[in-house]
Parts: structure tokens; C-alpha cells; sequence
């Protein structure tokens, strides 16, 4: 038996949890949620660093992507790089006085890994790893079943 309600305020509490977190960095810096949620997600996922690869991965507007990225380069805290082969394509690369921006992310990130995983055991956390990978593998296989149709 399925219980929904649970389950989407339990996702949604979880998301919760970490932009509150998150919040605190941003105020200390002088940035929006949206640019520190940017920041965070290039310095966690080398070779992801398109706009296009924050909209898709981050579920986020292309227009506050957009505005944001925008701000971060005025801030100088991030460049636009375009792509070698595909002039087309632009890389985002985070600039050097950022790193105390990161420093704080990865703290915060630390923080929210600790509380979420209190109590769980090392072989709790790995299967608790292997069944959200599961269901990822699952979902993503019915969105591109979906788009088949």
C-alpha cells in the first residue's frame, strides 16, 4: 500500500531541508538561493556546466537560470567559456574568488549529509544509495517511454 500524501511531503521536505540549509550561504554572500543552488551544482558536477545542464538537471526556468548565471559573471564569480568544437555551446566556469563561496556550500553540504543520515549505518545508507538509484533508473525509463508515445 502506497501512501501518497507521505511520500511527496516527505521529497518535498528533504528539498526543504536543504534549501534552507543553503539560504544561510547566500545571505552571507550576497547571492539569491537560485545562484547558490548554480554554484553548487557546477562545483558537484564536473562536466555539467551549461545552463542548459542546470535547467535539465536542476529543474529550473531557463529564464531564472539565465538571470541568474547573468548575475554571477557580473559578481565575478563565474565566466562563459564557449566550446571548442560547437560554438554553439557555453561552458560556465567558476572563478577563483569563489572558492570561499564553495568552501561554504561543501560545509553546508557536510551539515546536511550528517542530519539527514543520523542513526543509519553504513550498510543503511548503501542500500538506502541502491534503492534510490533503482527508483531514478525506473522513473527516468518511464519519462522516456512517456515521450515515445
Amino acid at each position: 500500500m502506497y501512501i501518497n500524501t507521505e511520500y511527496w511531503v516527505r521529497i518535498r521536505k528533504i528539498m526543504k531541508l536543504y534549501e534552507e540549509m543553503l539560504k544561510g550561504v547566500a545571505l552571507q554572500y550576497g547571492l539569491t538561493t537560485i545562484e547558490t543552488d548554480i554554484i553548487s551544482f557546477l562545483q558537484h558536477n564536473p562536466g555539467k556546466d551549461t545552463a542548459v545542464d542546470i535547467v535539465e538537471f536542476r529543474m529550473l526556468s531557463k529564464g531564472c537560470v539565465s538571470k541568474a548565471v547573468e548575475s554571477l559573471i557580473q559578481k565575478g564569480l563565474l565566466r562563459r567559456q564557449q566550446d571548442e568544437r560547437d560554438r554553439r555551446k557555453i561552458h560556465l566556469k567558476i572563478l577563483k574568488k569563489c572558492e570561499p563561496v564553495m568552501e561554504s556550500i561543501e560545509s553546508v553540504q557536510e551539515k546536511y549529509w550528517h542530519t539527514v543520515f543520523k542513526g543509519f549505518t553504513a550498510e543503511e545508507k548503501t542500500m538506502y544509495f541502491q534503492y534510490n538509484s533503482r527508483i531514478s533508473q525506473n522513473v527516468q525509463e518511464a519519462i522516456e517511454g512517456s515521450a515515445d508515445r
